[in-house]
Order: C-alpha cells, then sequence, then structure tokens
C-alpha cells in the first residue's frame, strides 16, 4: 500500500500541540497575556492550563481552528500528542537536561497513529516504561539525579487518559418521599491538604516487607511521624525537600547497612486519595484493638458465645471510604463473624472415631477450602492442603537458617504446649496479594489443634434452630444498628490516637449519619391466570399464588413423573402424592398418578441406578425424597439427571413433609417449583416496553478447586419476562469471562427472536438515587424486598449503558418488577429475576453437576 504523506498536527482538538506549548511557556503573573509567536498563526490568548493531581490538562476551545497554535521548532507535518510529546521528550534529554540522546531511525515515524501508541513509543525511546495500567515507570536515575528526576517530574504532569468524566446526574420523580437515615458518615477534608507520593527502593534489596517497615519506621526523624507506607509507595503530608531522598539505614536482622532512596512522584489532591482513606481506617481498627478477619474488623472482647451450638459469635464493622456525590463519605456497617469453637483437630478425631470411609478423604473433603483462625494472633488463613506425611515433629527453617521443629517453635515463640505431636499439618498457601511481591511463592503449616474453624457448615445452615439462635444476634434492627454505628463514631472521636490519625491527614469523622429523602414506588399488580391481584404494601403475594391459576400450566401425565423414595419414607411419599394432587387444582395444573420406587437402602448407587431404570423417553419429572441431607448423594443425582437424562428433578428432604400441619403449605411452594421445573409460567406484571431482554449473571467459585469458577447465565425469552433461557461456561484461573458471555449472549438473542425516632425499615419499592450515590455514575438503590427481621438491605444497581434512552423512572420500576419474577418465592427478592436465577444456576453447575447440562434443559428452570 502506497504510504500517505503526513497531515497538519491536529490530534484530537489540538491538545497534543497545546500540551507542549504549555510546557515550554514561561511563567507569567495571573492575568498576564502571553504573546503569540510570530512566525505561527493563533490565538493571542494562550490556552487554559489547569494543573493538578492529574498532571496538566488544557481547555481545546482555546487552540486554533487547525491545531496550529504550537511553538516554534515544531514540525508542521507531526499528528497527535505523541508526536508533539516525542519530540519534546529528545529536546528535553539532548538540550535543557544536558545529556545526549538518540530517538535513532524511527523518529520520522512519530506522526501517524492518534496519539496513545505515539505517545508509548516516546516514553520507550526516552527509555521509560509503561507499566500495566498505563502509567510510565520511570527508571532509576542514571548519573546527576536532578537531570533524571526533572525529566520524570515533567512526563508526570502530562495527563495522557482519554476519558472524560462528567458528573451524572440521574434522579427520578415518581412515588411517594419518606426521610431516612444512610449508613454513610460525612468526612470533613480540611481544603489546603495534600498527599505526595513517593517511591521507596532499597539497595541491597530487602524481599521481607515487615523489614522494609522496620527500616523505614526507623528514619521517622527524617520522614516525620505521619504517613502509609505499603511495602514500595509512600505517602506523605509533606514534600521533602529534594526531589530524591537518599538515607542511610541498617539491616535489623544483620546489621547490614542499607541505603533507601526515596524519589518524589507526583502530588495528589485529598479528592484523590479514597485508597489512603481506606488504609487509614484499617488503622483506626487496629487502634480500637479490632481483629481484622478475611477484609472486615471484628471485635473478639465483645464475643458472644451460643453453647449449645458450639458456636462464638464477634461483632465487627465494616467500612469503606468513598467519594460520593454528596461529597467525602465512610460507609460503616454493623457485621457479625460467627466461629465454631471446635478446633480443625476435633473434626479430624470426630472423623477418626466414626471409621466410616477413607479418613485422608473425608478429613480433606471437610477441611481444605475451610477458613480457620488462629487466636494466638487472630489471624485467618485458607485451608489449601492438608500434609499428612508431616506431623507436629517435623521442622522447618526459619530466617536465620537454625532448623526448628514446629512443637518447639510455638513453645518459644507463643508459649503454647502442643498436645498431639503426632498431628498433620495444614497447608496455607501465601497469596502474591498477601506477600505483594510479584513472583514469589510462599506457604505456612498450621497446627490443627489452634486452629478454629469460621463460618457456618452445610449441617448447620441447615438446622432451623441453628440458624434461629445464632438470628438473635446478627439480624438487628433499624434502631440497634443506628445505634451500633453511632456508638462506631463515638468510639472514634473520642479516643485520642484515632482521632489524631485523621487529623494528621486533615479529616474528622462527623458526628451523625447522614440523612436522606427517598421515594417509595408505588405496589405492583401481579398477573395469574385468571385474575390480577393488587400489590401491596408488604410485596408479599403468597397467599394468591397459592390459590390462583398459573399463567403456563404444565400437566403431570399419569406414569409420566416418578417418586423415588427410602423405604421407610413411604407414608410420607404417599401423603406427598396425594396432597400435591388436592393442591395443584386451584392452580390449573392436572396431576396424575406417578410411578413409585422404593429403595431398600440410601446408598449413592442405588438412587443413581434406580433413575436410570425408571428412566423413560416421556419421562418428565423425577422426584427424589432423600431420608437426610448429603451433598455427595444430592450431587450424583443432580449430575446424571443434568447430564445424562436430561430431566429436570425435584430433591426433597424427608423430614420437609414430615409434619402434616405444615404439609399443605410446603407442598403448594414444591407444586409451583415443579411447574417451573417443567417450563411453566407462574405470574407476571405489566412490563410497558417490547422488545426487551433482560440478562442476569452470576459466578460461582468453587472453594475445593482455587480460582475455578462457574458463569451462570440467563436471559428473558418473552415481552412478559416470564420465560427464560440459560447457559453456562466454566472458567478457568486467569481466564477472561468474556468469551463464555459473548456466546451465551448470542444464543440467547438467537432464541429470543426465534421465540420517629423508632427507626423502622423502608417498605418495598423504596428509590434512593442522590447523595449517597456515585458522582459519575448513574445508580440508584432499591429495596425490593420485605424483611420481617433485622435490618433490610437495599440492593445497588449501576446502570453500565442505555441506548434506550428510557427515564430514570422507567429504569427503577423495571428493576423493581423484575423482583417479582422470580418464581421460587411468591413475592419480591432481593435481586432481580434474572439475576437470582444465574445464580441458583451457576451454584447448581458449579457445586454438583460441575459439567455443561444437556441443551434440552436450556429452556426449563430445571435448576431451581
Amino acid at each position: 500500500m502506497e504510504e500517505q504523506p503526513p497531515k497538519q498536527a491536529r490530534g484530537r482538538g489540538g491538545r497534543g500541540a497545546m500540551v507542549l506549548q504549555a510546557l515550554q511557556a514561561a511563567a507569567r503573573q495571573p492575568g498576564q497575556i502571553a504573546s503569540a509567536s510570530a512566525t505561527q498563526p493563533g490565538p493571542a490568548v494562550p490556552p487554559i492550563v489547569k494543573t493538578g493531581g492529574a498532571g496538566v490538562q488544557v481547555d481545546s476551545e482555546s487552540a486554533s481552528e487547525d491545531g496550529s497554535s504550537v511553538a516554534s521548532g515544531i514540525s508542521r507535518k507531526s499528528s497527535g500528542r505523541g508526536a508533539l510529546i516525542a519530540q519534546s521528550v529528545k529536546k528535553g534529554l539532548s538540550g535543557e537536561l544536558g545529556g545526549a540522546a538518540d530517538i535513532g531511525p524511527e523518529q520520522g515515524k512519530f506522526n501517524i497513529g492518534r496519539g496513545r501508541a505515539d505517545i508509548i513509543r516516546a516514553l520507550k525511546f526516552a527509555n521509560v516504561t509503561m507499566q500495566p495500567g498505563g502509567e510510565p515507570l520511570i527508571p532509576e536515575p542514571i548519573g546527576e539525579d536532578t537531570k533524571s528526576s526533572a525529566l520524570t517530574e515533567s512526563m508526570q504532569d502530562l495527563d495522557i487518559s482519554d476519558q472524560d468524566r462528567n458528573v451524572v446526574c440521574k434522579k427520578g420523580t415518581s412515588g411517594a418521599k419518606f426521610s431516612g437515615y444512610a449508613n454513610w458518615i460525612p468526612l470533613s477534608l480540611k481544603s489546603n491538604m495534600a498527599v505526595f507520593e513517593y517511591e521507596v527502593k532499597f539497595q541491597p534489596s530487602i524481599d521481607a516487607r515487615n523489614l522494609r517497615f522496620r527500616i523505614l519506621n526507623s528514619q521517622k526523624d527524617k520522614l516525620g511521624s505521619v504517613k502509609s507506607f505499603d511495602g514500595t509507595k509512600l505517602w506523605l503530608p509533606i514534600k521533602l525537600p529534594n526531589e530524591i531522598t537518599v538515607l542511610s539505614a541498617t539491616q535489623p536482622l544483620t546489621g547490614e547497612p542499607v541505603t533507601v532512596k526515596i524519589i518524589y512522584k507526583l502530588r495528589i489532591a485529598m479528592d484523590n486519595c479514597v485508597q489512603l482513606y481506606n488504609v487509614l481506617f484499617g488503622r483506626i481498627m487496629r487502634i480500637l484493638k479490632m481483629a481484622k478477619v478475611g477484609m472486615n474488623y471484628y471485635s473478639p472482647g465483645g464475643s458472644i458465645l451460643v453453647p449449645q451450638h458450639k458456636l462464638e459469635i464477634w461483632p465487627g464493622y465494616i467500612t469503606a471510604a468513598h467519594f460520593m456525590e454528596g461529597g467525602l463519605m465512610l460507609m460503616v456497617d454493623v457485621s457479625h463473624r460467627t466461629l465454631q469453637t471446635e478446633t480443625c483437630y476435633d473434626v479430624m478425631s470426630d472423623i477418626f472415631k466414626s471409621q466410616q470411609g477413607n479418613f485422608k478423604e473425608r478429613v480433606s473433603k471437610e477441611l481444605v477450602g475451610a477458613i480457620v483462625l488462629t487466636r494466638y494472633n487472630n489471624q485467618t488463613y485458607r485451608i489449601d492442603d492438608i500434609l499428612f506425611d508431616q506431623n507436629a515433629e517435623s521442622t522447618f527453617t526459619l530466617r536465620s537458617g537454625e532448623e526448628i521443629r514446629y512443637i518447639d517453635y510455638y513453645k518459644n515463640v507463643y508459649d503454647i504446649k502442643l498436645k498431639d505431636p503426632k498431628q498433620p499439618l495444614l497447608l496455607h498457601r501465601v497469596t502474591k496479594k498477601e506477600l505483594k511481591d510479584k513472583g514469589v511463592t510462599k506457604a505456612l503449616c498450621l497446627m490443627p489443634e489452634l486452629c478454629f474453624l469460621t463460618g457456618l457448615n452445610d449441617e448447620m445452615r441447615a438446622d432451623f434452630r441453628v440458624m434461629k439462635d445464632i438470628a438473635q444476634y446478627t439480624r438487628v434492627t433499624p434502631s440497634v444498628r443506628q445505634a451500633s454505628l453511632r456508638t462506631f463514631i463515638k468510639n472514634v472521636n473520642e479516643n485520642p490516637e484515632a482521632r489524631q490519625t485523621l487529623a494528621d491527614w486533615g479529616l474528622s469523622l462527623d458526628e451523625s449519619l447522614i440523612s436522606v429523602e427517598g421515594r417509595v414506588l408505588p405496589p405492583e399488580t401481579i398477573y395469574f391466570g385468571s385474575k390480577e391481584v393488587p400489590g401491596n404494601e408488604m410485596a408479599d403475594f403468597s397467599r394468591e399464588a397459592c390459590r390462583e391459576k398459573v399463567i403456563m400450566p404444565v400437566d403431570l401425565k399419569p406414569k409420566c413423573w416418578v417418586i423415588m423414595y427410602f423405604h421407610k419414607d413411604e407414608q410420607r411419599a404417599n401423603k406427598f402424592a396425594d396432597m400435591l394432587r388436592q393442591v395443584t387444582r386451584c392452580m390449573g395444573i392436572q396431576v396424575g398418578e406417578p410411578n413409585f420406587v422404593r429403595l431398600q437402602n440410601d446408598r449413592i448407587e442405588t438412587y443413581v441406578n434406580s433413575l436410570k431404570k425408571f428412566y423413560h423417553d416421556q419421562l418428565q419429572i423425577a422426584v427424589i425424597i432423600f431420608p437426610t441431607s448429603r451433598d455427595d448423594r444430592y450431587s450424583a443425582v443432580k449430575r446424571l439427571a443434568c447430564l445424562e437424562l436430561k430431566i429436570p428433578t425435584q430433591c426433597i428432604i424427608s423430614r420437609t413433609i414430615s409434619q402434616e400441619t405444615k404439609l399443605r403449605s410446603v407442598t403448594q411452594k414444591i407444586a409451583l417449583q415443579m411447574n417451573c421445573k417443567l417450563g411453566g409460567e407462574l405470574w407476571a406484571l405489566k412490563i410497558p416496553m417490547t422488545g426487551l431482554m433482560v440478562c442476569g449473571i452470576d459466578v460461582y467459585h468453587d472453594p475445593s478447586r482455587r480460582g475455578a469458577s462457574v458463569v451462570g447465565f440467563v436471559a428473558s425469552m418473552n415481552n412478559t419476562l416470564t420465560r427464560w433461557f440459560s447457559n453456562t461456561s466454566f472458567q478457568h484461573p486467569g481466564d477472561e469471562i468474556v468469551h463464555g458471555l459473548k456466546i451465551s449472549l448470542l444464543e440467547a438473542l438467537r432464541r429470543y427472536h426465534g421465540s420517629a425516632r423508632n427507626l423502622d425499615n423502608p417498605p418495598p419499592g423504596s428509590v434512593v438515587d442522590h447523595t449517597i450515590t456515585r458522582r459519575y455514575w448513574y445508580d440508584f438503590l432499591l429495596v425490593s424486598q420485605h424483611v420481617r427481621q433485622g435490618t433490610v438491605s437495599p440492593t445497588y444497581y449501576i446502570v453500565v449503558r442505555d441506548t434506550s434512552n428510557l427515564k430514570v423512572d422507567n429504569m427503577q420500576k423495571l428493576s423493581y418488577k423484575l423482583t417479582h419474577l422470580y418464581y421460587n418465592w411468591p413475592g419480591t427478592v432481593r435481586v432481580p429475576a434474572p439475576c437470582q436465577y444465574a445464580h441458583k444456576l451457576a451454584y447448581l453447575i458449579g457445586q454438583s453437576v460441575r459439567k455443561e447440562p444437556g441443551p434440552e434443559l436450556a429452556d426449563k428452570l430445571y435448576f431451581l
């Protein structure tokens, strides 16, 4: 292809030329007008230059029409910001900075591209490396530090971002207004404060982060006592006198001399320091004697014992600082962490005593992937493996090079005498995030008798009594929650050290929560097959769902469905079948006689073989009554049904249908669920839009396969949003999910076109779309569900893109309508139905099936 002649300098609005002109222009006093170049046409008034944490920005309206307002010496043939900056870099290296630089034969090619590629090319020629995020990484200065640092500073002042961030203000008007409190606390900020970022280098290199902290802490007389350091980056509220500060220190362990080089990077405005604020509040939590468990902080001193279930509850807080529409705020929420009072060693002992199955296999299944707490240091770890070939008498090497037994280490360091020297070791692989050092792998070995399990196991979650007793402490009312947040504010503001930590950075925490005004959307009318039901304030239509006809019933033909049960549950199976025929009559569903399959034992292979034996082409659904809850048995049945037989199944735990007083209500819910799994539709709402497809996406992360995940995708298939298409994709560690989503979306589109001080919870339909929303996002908070215990949590919605230009009210109403369409619950749920469907789908496939199900099931809600 013939090479085209270079065009005149333009860039995007001539910004590259103006950046260069601004950088080369002499300093002037406020109000002074710079004279135009005698050799070039252009405006007499130079472009307005704004300086700040983001570098230099130029208003493009001030440029001449052809973008030619550049200083002399720059070729008119240059095109884009990259060419101009490249030549500026060359000039700086060869001229003003006193060093020779040869950009090389590629310099003649700087006049191509739209600017960004040219910028990167220019930085490469100037010996500047680009980090993965696109920021220039300035190499360590060679020769005279002052000359190189001048280039460093000039390059950092350039803003090569193409993103223009405008404040988004999208507010609805419909609904009745209400006033309430949000769990956001305003943070006051001094206007004259700033943060200065530095890069810290150690010579010789120091790998251990704790040593870096100790070395830097020894330089308080040079750096001051106020700082924030993450191992590489250093933030100070003051600017050091020199661009590069060289300090001498001593390695604490070896006594060797260490040179610490602190390189100035940039000045950051206080409104761009959200990361720093979150670090500060993590420090404040430690000042308040709170322990970090996972990502949040909890108070061991305020623990609540639940001895009847061998549990302990730690109260705590979740905090996150953000710049919101209403300014800088701190989000604070009450949180609770449930700990088990039994250790991993206790679990191992119970498995060993039971003498059932392979000991190592059962222990691994029970413990691998679990999060444990070691009380001697209040740290949490994830168990990644169990080392059965090692024990507490095995040895490891200390940093000093000395070998020591684990049993001796715990005695010397923590004064803990281990009871069983033969207990195997628990392995925790330290992540890169924990190390903050790329390319380094590390593992820690833990003692089972010192590791307490956190959270609840499946057996506890299935026990109604356990969940009820825990809920007494974890489901706090709005008034109690507000009192807890006020206590947090009081603890911070009345603690001198915590208050000073904020003051050192020009911050202070307000004395009260922020009050907001919201709107309550009107109740939605629910449409059934034979009747429409007006909505109510509780957003609950469970009574009507069990009494009215469904929109699309799917009849169960005689002998075309099966009930499979353990022989001890024969009476319950018969009563369930009779009750199912009764409750479905008013729903408009005809239920024929099933095939009853009586099993002599409850082994996994018995269920699997029986299901294969009684399968036939006309089989619509299999109802399986399990005597007890067992994940392995449930998973085996679901794998067979989804992958090989490709039929929906309804699994029921025997005790669920054991109480005659509750049998009718339980069977009604099961009947509705079975109709969905067969492809039926239960109820609908009025959806004004036509040609609308709504998609839900969720991801399940398998704890037993670290990093692996399953993406569940669900999309609506009709105008009433009552029929759904589903698909799944598997993601391996490091994979991008976009490829699987493209396939799912294309398939969905193809199928769609082919077919008073006493606080209370806000009611369903409550919307807040200002003050505590993000400045630059189209977002809102919506309460869609009614809760009878505790405090309701709103769902946060972000409108990423809206090409249909819906009114804000309609977008919020549509979101609320979608929460009514989850067919597993005759009422509203917290998230839109497709998102909840996607969650159920991803969980079932990721937890139990673990392969892509047959496409014959894609147009049925078989995963409910």
